[in-house]
């Protein structure tokens, strides 16, 4: 039986990059039944909405959906259609994926580690205070009543909220992931030492859940240690689990491990879906031009697959990524030792590499 997926080509670049994908997972053998939908600029070009309610609707029916990068305007228009799409099917889990792979440039070839980002609250929750607004002020002379400090007049103010339930369901899902795929242990990142009142209850919650995990190695680690660390031993890491705006800055940091944003895949997991999806942006100057390396989509597809309980098509379709890769003849221009390598292929050619191992493993 077919899987109904819902699919968003996306915007920029997302077209071409989420069709090569979508051609290299037809060719792993697994039957789709592909619902397609439209968001980002373009959309709301044409219609006035960056994310259509049918598009929404798609996504909550099937539970299940890839999308390509969509762009969020600087300063104006519309807000962040991620941003939208975690609120709206409370996909509280972000999951990163950092693996190098050879063929791809890197100093650090043994990074091999998985990000869990809560995603739904910290200072990304939205709940701000603009600077000289009554709540702003209201804010500061509470602040001071209750605390005895005063925030400087005329500053804005972001809440970081951070919650026992928000905190178990995460890190819960770092451990479940540890022990489904044989990790051995788990860090949870923090601030702990500094934020003892919001931090501190993560901390506290990955503390109790590591409890029900005997067999999976824990440890806790603050932030900008981690960020050492990473740079310095990222092959003594595997599963990190960190609140909101931690897990942004480190994935980040992560994909930059590997070789770049390119090869990074990413899964945003929910109570109400599961949305698959590279972690870099549209990169609207270069839509159309068939240039850009697909490899994110496509390992954001293999991600989608395992979802899916197809474990072993989702093996090949690594691999075979992973095989074109270290080849190095069929890649696109960023993963050539030379940016202006002329034997560089597109977009469209790498997937038919791909497809092509596809046809012979």
């Amino acid at each position: 039986m077919a899987h109904r997926v819902t699919f968003i080509p996306g915007d920029g670049s997302g077209p071409e990059l989420t069709e090569a994908t979508r051609r290299v997972l037809e060719a792993t053998g697994v039957a789709f039944d592909w619902d397609v939908h439209e968001a980002g600029l373009d959309e709301y070009e044409r219609s006035g909405s960056p994310f259509p309610e049918a598009t929404l609707n798609s996504l909550k029916e099937n539970g299940v959906g890839i999308k390509g990068p969509t762009t969020t305007p600087v300063g104006s228009g519309f807000r962040s259609i991620n941003v939208l799409l975690r609120k709206e099917l409370d996909l509280y889990a972000c999951v990163r994926p950092c693996k190098s792979y050879e063929g791809v440039r890197t100093r650090f070839p043994e990074t091999d580690l998985v990000i869990f980002r809560e995603n739904t609250e910290d200072v990304y929750a939205g709940i701000e205070f603009e600077k000289d607004s009554e709540g702003a002020g209201e804010l500061i002379d509470l602040i001071e009543r209750t605390q005895g400090a005063r925030i400087r007049d005329h500053s804005g103010i972001s809440i970081k909220p951070i919650s026992v339930f928000c905190s178990e369901r995460i890190v819960r899902a770092a451990f479940e992931y540890a022990r489904e795929h044989g990790r051995r242990k788990v860090h949870a990142c923090h601030k702990a030492n500094i934020m003892k009142f919001s931090d501190g209850v993560f901390l506290e919650v990955a503390r109790q859940v590591a409890a029900e995990y005997p067999d999976i190695e824990f440890a806790d680690i603050i932030v900008d240690n981690l960020c050492n660390q990473l740079v310095s031993w990222p092959g003594e890491y595997d599963v990190l689990v960190l609140p909101n705006l931690y897990g942004d800055l480190i994935s980040d940091l992560g994909a930059g491990l590997i070789g770049g944003l390119g090869v990074a895949p990413g899964a945003n997991i929910g109570t109400h879906a599961a949305v698959f999806e590279a972690t870099h942006g549209s990169a609207p100057g270069l839509a159309g031009l068939n240039k850009l390396n697909p490899t994110a989509v496509m390992l954001s597809g293999v991600l989608m697959l395992r979802h899916l309980g197809e474990a072993a098509a989702a093996d090949r379709m690594e691999g075979a990524i992973a095989s074109v890769i270290a080849e190095g003849e069929r890649v696109t221009y960023d993963l050539k030792p030379t940016k202006d390598d002329p034997t560089a292929v597109g977009t469209s050619e790498f997937a038919d590499a791909v497809i092509e191992v596809l046809g012979t493993a």
